[in-house]
């Protein structure tokens, strides 16, 4: 595969493998654990990478969702504990879901290898929460190894495709609507109708984004770039 192929090869599993624990039931009971409630546990800890920061720097970094929602759930969740703390917390949710739900026989050694290649020698200009990810301590067993690194590609994508919707002249709640719309009311943007005549804008950037991080995958061979695809892809039954 060429980079680029490996991007779109690779974004389903790269994207599942972070919106799986963010959404899974387990994430917001250790949230509740720890005192959080609502989104407040999601948004301090996806956003507490970026430190102790202003609700809005946080909205800024999420692009998608209403700034109004992250700024009541980033004051609340700041109550509950430092927002790099609530990161470190939220990443050992990710790595229990990962241990707890996908599949055995996948070679995790392998494919932590291979998407810790591409994740730490990525650029990680225009993407804060990429870079923040990073500064998390790596955990050393198999799969949460390689939940780590796909989320934090996840980040890095994410990055990237806010850019290119935005470069293409697309609102954050146009492309909600096209992409994602029953998210819309979480994300506090309430109903959401789409325009057809946006779908093709929105593929254009859908594209730009495999083109952006593909230089990312540059730094692993042909080969690599398959095996890395095909174990990436051995996750998703459980996404």
């Amino acid at each position: 595969m060429t980079p680029e192929e490996t991007a779109a090869a690779t974004a389903q599993a790269i994207v599942q493998a972070g919106t799986g624990f963010m959404t899974n039931p387990s994430t917001f009971a250790h949230g509740g654990d720890l005192g959080f409630s609502g989104l407040d546990f999601y948004v301090v800890g996806r956003g507490g990478v970026l430190g102790d920061t202003s609700a809005d720097v946080v909205a800024a970094a999420f692009v998608f969702w209403s700034p109004e929602v992250i700024r009541k759930a980033w004051d609340a969740g700041r109550e509950v504990m430092p927002p790099f703390s609530a990161a470190e917390e939220f990443a050992i949710a990710g790595h229990k879901w990962a241990e707890a739900t996908w599949p055995d026989g996948v070679d995790y050694d392998r494919l932590a290898e291979l998407a810790g290649r591409v994740a730490e020698g990525a650029d990680f200009a225009g993407a804060p929460l990429f870079a923040g990810w990073r500064l998390l301590d790596v955990p050393t067993s198999p799969k949460a190894h390689v939940l780590h690194y796909l989320n934090g590609l996840r980040e890095l994508r994410g990055a990237i495709h806010a850019g290119a919707v935005l470069a293409a002249g697309l609102r954050p709640t146009e492309a909600v609507a096209i992409s994602a719309p029953y998210m819309a009311k979480i994300y506090g943007w309430g109903e959401l109708t789409a325009d057809p005549a946006k779908k093709p804008v929105w593929d254009q950037a859908e594209a730009a984004t495999n083109r952006g991080i593909a230089a990312a995958f540059e730094i692993l061979d042909e080969t690599e770039r398959d095996e890395l695809a095909t174990l990436a892809n051995a996750t998703l039954p459980a996404a």
